[in-house]
């Protein structure tokens, strides 16, 4: 019914909605605020990776990641059109507002993806240009039109679509996969339920209103809190990883264990207090973790030559 119902509503807006709609609008459909986390992982990836790359052509690698993640983006709100405008979060989206019609963001989507691929493919290397690919298939097909409306595991296994840009970053360099991008994977792959899940909590209405299977909607949110309490103590396990098989220093082993004791400590804030005021704290707080944890990669990777000499 859900494919039966997308496919009459790509021709239902008014057909001055895309001809209205100005740079600005094309540029939030493809979800800038999701691309900065993004192009600032796989830019990392890129950073540490051993070797180096002309800077110019480090540049089109982080930009073939940023436009594959707009392109994914454009995709998916494309099919999601039904379900943004109901949503308080979302309705203001292009697609969902009518600025853009659905039909013109999948076609951006669809361009998008196959350039940011090939170039990626041309100027790096096909490995990185194949997991790009991968990374938007996951996105689009495995997590959009397959898991979001089907399942609670939704976000657990569609989560790897945003870990991959760390190892395409480190591929782009190296032309191979090794350990480190592993870890950087299961970093992010681990990281995204929690992170996503506080904000279900926050939103719980709002899915339950669109008929989107999210964990606290099918659970319930006591349920919810706890698998976050659960995966944060397994993401604090896995962060550590870099530093104890030698991947990385003292310097991110020091930053990741004080992150992720926050990170464990404001999960079980929220399983003690069942606040939605705490889910959306600990939402907040799971991006600046994010972002920390990558960081300080990038810190050890400048700082090891002095240390070791």
């Amino acid at each position: 019914m859900a494919r039966a119902f997308h496919q009459t509503r790509l021709d239902t807006l008014p057909g001055h909605a895309a001809g209205q709609s100005e740079f600005l609008d094309y540029w939030r459909l493809l979800k800038p605020n999701v691309m900065q986390l993004v192009v600032f992982t796989g830019g990392v990836g890129l950073f540490i990776a051993p070797g180096s790359l002309h800077p110019l052509l480090a540049f089109v690698a982080i930009l073939c990641i940023a436009v594959g993640a707009g392109a994914s983006a454009a995709i998916n709100n494309a099919y999601d059109t039904d379900i943004d405008r109901v949503m308080v979060r979302t309705r203001l989206r292009p697609t969902a507002s009518g600025r853009i019609a659905p039909a013109d963001a999948l076609a951006t989507g669809l361009t998008l993806a196959i350039g940011s691929v090939t170039v990626m493919g041309l100027a790096l290397n096909w490995l990185a240009g194949g997991l790009l690919a991968l990374t938007i298939a996951f996105y689009v097909v495995v997590y959009t039109l397959w898991l979001k409306r089907r399942t609670p595991q939704n976000i657990v296994i569609g989560g790897a679509a945003g870990a991959f840009p760390p190892m395409i970053g480190w591929v782009a360099v190296t032309g191979r996969i090794e350990l480190m991008p592993v870890l950087l994977f299961l970093l992010i792959f681990f990281w995204t339920p929690p992170h996503f899940w506080a904000l279900a909590l926050y939103r719980q209405k709002d899915y339950a209103n669109v008929g989107v299977p999210m964990l606290p909607v099918v659970a319930g949110a006591a349920t919810t809190r706890r698998h976050i309490l659960g995966y944060s103590l397994l993401l604090a396990a896995i962060s550590l990883l870099p530093s104890l098989l030698g991947t990385a220093g003292w310097l991110y082993l020091a930053t990741a264990a004080l992150l992720s004791a926050g990170f464990v400590l404001g999960a079980w804030r929220l399983v003690r207090t069942a606040s939605d005021r705490q889910a959306m704290r600990l939402f907040k707080f799971s991006i600046v973790y994010l972002f920390g944890l990558f960081l300080a990669l990038v810190l050890d990777h400048v700082a090891q030559p002095w240390l070791s000499a």
